[in-house]
């Protein structure tokens, strides 16, 4: 596969892999090609998802240091003061 899908269009494209795999009129060799192509896939999305979660979890992380920080009030009255 020369151009690079979005994670939609690849998921889409396995989906269309595994309904002719699964039909009977597939020929051997046709299959193969279609197996391969959807191992390639398989393992493109699993890593797509592996990123999207390591950066969900780096966020979480974040979001919940900063919610740990407590808001200074003095220094937010002082700044209305100005």
């Amino acid at each position: 596969m020369a151009t690079k899908l979005n994670f939609e269009k690849q998921l889409s494209r396995l989906e269309e892999i595994v309904t002719k795999l699964e039909e009977e009129q597939t020929d051997l060799d046709a299959s193969v090609k279609l197996f391969e192509e959807g191992v390639i896939l398989s393992k493109e999305l699993a890593q797509k998802l592996e990123t999207v979660k390591f950066k969900v979890e780096e966020l979480k992380k974040k979001g919940s240091e900063m919610m740990r920080v407590p808001f200074d009030t003095d220094l937010a009255e002082n700044a209305d003061d100005e």
